[in-house]
C-alpha cells in the first residue's frame, strides 16, 4: 500500500511545469527511431512523430518522453549526430505546437542531453543513471533540469537482488549529487526489462515500495515489455490488461509517473487507482 507520496513542482520554463503528489503523472512514449521493439519505424518522420505527440497529450499525457535510440536487446547504438538529427526537430515542433507539455529525452549522452534540453527538451532521462557518460552529471547540474536515473548494468551478478538494485540505484544518485545535481531534482526508475530475467523483474516489481523508500519520486516503466509478454503467453501489442495491471500495481506501491505507450487506457487506470488511493487515505484519517 502507498504510504509516500513526495510532494514537489518543477517550473521547467515559463509554459512548462511539472507537479508531483496530485495525481499520478502519465508520461507517453514517443519513439522516434526505426527499430524500437514495440513500434521501430512507426513515428521516424518528424510530422507523424508530433502528430502522435499532440494526440498522447489530448488522451492524457502530461508527459512526453523522446527517444532517438532504440535500447530493444541487441540494438545497434547510433551516434550522436544520427540521434540529435532524429530528435532536435520533433521536439522543436512539438514545443512550438505543445510550449506548455514537459518533453524528456530519452538519451545516455551528454551531448545529446545538452543540445536537446536547449532545444525545448526540459527533463534526462537516463537509462544508464549517469554511469555511461562520464560527463552526463556534470551537463545536467549545469542545465538545471529534473533528472530520471534508471537502474541498469553490464551484467546480472546480483547477490541479493533488491539489495544490489537499491544500492546501483543510490550510487547514480550520488554521481549526481557529486557533479551539483540537487537532491530535489532526482527521480528514480527501477529499470524493469534491464539486465534483470523474468523472475528478477517480477521480485523487482514486488518489491517497489523499498524503492521508493529511498527517499525519491519512483517512475515505473513497464509498458509491454518482455515479462508481461511471458507471463501472459502474449505478444507486444496485445498486452494491454497486463500493462495496466502492472500500473495498478505500481502506483499501489507508491510510484508516482508511468511510462507508457497506451495512453488513454493507462491514464483512466491511473484515475481509478488515484481514486482508490485518496479515499482511503481519507478513511485512515477518520
Amino acid at each position: 500500500m502507498r504510504t509516500t507520496i513526495y510532494e514537489r513542482e518543477y517550473r521547467l520554463s515559463k509554459d512548462a511545469a511539472l507537479k508531483l503528489g496530485q495525481s499520478t503523472l502519465i508520461m507517453g512514449i514517443l519513439n522516434v527511431t526505426p527499430d524500437s521493439f514495440s513500434d521501430g519505424g512507426r513515428y521516424n518522420d518528424t510530422e507523424r512523430a508530433v502528430e502522435h505527440a499532440l494526440q498522447l497529450v489530448e488522451e492524457g499525457a502530461d508527459i512526453i518522453d523522446i527517444g532517438g535510440e532504440s535500447t530493444r536487446p541487441g540494438h545497434e547504438p547510433v551516434g550522436i549526430q544520427e540521434e540529435l538529427a532524429r530528435v532536435i526537430p520533433v521536439i522543436e515542433a512539438i514545443h512550438r505546437h505543445a510550449p506548455h507539455i514537459p518533453l524528456s529525452i530519452d538519451t545516455y549522452k551528454a551531448e545529446v542531453a545538452r543540445q536537446t534540453i536547449e532545444a525545448g527538451a526540459h527533463i534526462i532521462n537516463d537509462i544508464w543513471g549517469f554511469k555511461h557518460d562520464p560527463d552526463m552529471s556534470r551537463t545536467a547540474a549545469e542545465l538545471g533540469c529534473p533528472v530520471i536515473l534508471m537502474h541498469n548494468r553490464l551484467d546480472r551478478n546480483y547477490v541479493n537482488l533488491i539489495e544490489d538494485v537499491k544500492r546501483d540505484l543510490l550510487e547514480s544518485v550520488e554521481i549526481a549529487r557529486s557533479a551539483g545535481v540537487k537532491d530535489s531534482q532526482i527521480l528514480l526508475d527501477p529499470g524493469i526489462g534491464f539486465a534483470k530475467d523474468y523472475d528478477e523483474n517480477m521480485k523487482v516489481m514486488a518489491s517497489l515500495d523499498e524503492l521508493v523508500s529511498l527517499g525519491f519520486p519512483v517512475l515505473l516503466a513497464t509498458s509491454r515489455k518482455r515479462f508481461i509478454q511471458t507471463a501472459l503467453g502474449a505478444p507486444a501489442q496485445d498486452v494491454l490488461e497486463g500493462t495496466a495491471a502492472t500500473v495498478a500495481y505500481g502506483i499501489a506501491q507508491g510510484c508516482q509517473i508511468v511510462r507508457v505507450h497506451d495512453v488513454k487506457h493507462m491514464k483512466r487506470t491511473a484515475k481509478m487507482c488515484d481514486a482508490m488511493t485518496y479515499a482511503s487515505t481519507e478513511l485512515r484519517r477518520i
